[in-house]
């Protein structure tokens, strides 16, 4: 019975669509009337899954790029997190240099409730603008992009619904400000310390820093930061031992501090993977108004075997003449996490702001 009602509709369906075919030849170009709107990169496919099908994905099976089309399935997704990366080419038979990325993560909080959020950036390449006289006023790199947060609940075993908050820039004459910095630091640089009196000593955390940060000023009043932090510590990462206490991989952890920081480069049991392992990372974004309130978010991620810390931070911050409060929530993503539910708070009080009668 079920066999025969899906025949049905495919007959159905492919009569509606004949007739539909054949009334579409009949019309002349002189009755095109295509809808266009602002913004339209918002309907492009980003993922690769979904531009194979036909561009659909409303319904289809939970996947990382369920951002775009629904973001409700990821409450019935099997992962617990995961990352998606798209890069997408567009109108190459035009040109080369137009393309959509698109970045997307979620997070299931518990069986019933989850978070996702996205990044879409849509490059329209290098244009050389002119004015009416045909004088040439430079070459822009207009771009667009749009920034998505969602929460995401189950309403019953085969039901679900999201709330979907988006911000849409749209850049098409190249006059955005910005600028990009990288930085570094080495610190907790010092002799190794005991808390005995006997001869075993241990090092500082020294500690090797380094990133890059991206800052884009949207208009006069809004201002966007992303940021990156990689680390990676400077001391001796403790070698293999056998039974009788001889070291059979890795490096004696007896050193110097000066050949601790060169060493520790290279020094683990494990190789070139471990010391990969040895690096954690950091990662956030933060959103301010006119420099008097600001929202960010971040993601904080260190390899199982060297501690295991994972975890999303959430923030706000509010400047009010010369305070500025700030304060910040810790979202674990890993069960039993002593750092679950930390809550950070900040006083800022600024002399020159005060000095001035700055709001």
């Amino acid at each position: 019975m079920k066999l025969k009602f899906t025949k049905g509709i495919i007959i159905l369906i492919a009569a509606i669509s004949l007739l539909i075919g054949n009334k579409a030849m009949a019309q002349s170009s002189s009755d095109l009337n295509a809808i266009t709107t602002a913004v339209p990169f918002l309907l492009i496919a980003p993922d690769s899954r979904s531009g194979s099908m036909g561009d659909i994905g409303v319904a289809t099976s939970p996947d990382g790029s369920s951002q775009h089309w629904n973001a409700a399935k990821y409450a019935f997704i099997d992962s617990k997190m995961g990352f998606t990366v798209s890069y997408s080419p567009w109108l190459r038979q035009l040109t080369s240099d137009i393309g959509l990325s698109y970045i997307t993560g979620y997070y299931k909080i518990n069986d019933m409730s989850a978070i996702s959020g996205s990044l879409r950036y849509f490059s329209l390449g290098e244009i050389n603008f002119k004015d009416k006289f045909g004088i040439d006023q430079g070459t822009y790199s207009p771009n667009e992009f749009a920034i998505d947060a969602a929460y995401i609940r189950k309403l019953g075993d085969h039901l679900s619904g999201s709330v979907t908050l988006r911000y849409v820039n749209s850049n098409l004459i190249g006059k955005t400000k910005g600028n990009v910095a990288f930085g570094a630091q080495m610190s907790n640089v010092g002799n190794k310390i005991s808390y005995s009196e006997g001869l075993e000593t241990d090092f500082l955390p020294m500690n090797f820093r380094f990133g890059p940060s991206v800052m884009v000023e949207l208009d006069e009043y809004n201002q966007l930061t992303f940021s990156v932090d990689i680390n990676k510590l400077l001391v001796p990462t403790p070698p293999v031992y056998d039974d009788n206490g001889e070291i059979t991989d890795g490096m004696d952890p007896d050193r110097s501090v000066g050949n601790a920081i060169f060493t520790s480069w290279y020094d683990a049991p494990g190789g070139f993977t471990e010391e990969m392992h040895e690096f954690y990372i950091g990662s956030g974004i933060e959103y301010a108004y006119d420099q008097k309130f600001f929202v960010r978010g971040g993601y904080f991620y260190e390899h199982a075997t060297k501690g295991n810390r994972k975890y999303f931070t959430l923030g706000a911050g509010f400047k009010y003449n010369v305070f500025t409060l700030d304060f910040s929530y810790l979202i674990p993503t890993t069960q039993r996490n002593p750092l679950e539910n930390t809550l950070r708070f900040t006083l800022i009080f600024n002399f020159d702001d005060a000095s001035s009668g700055s709001m």
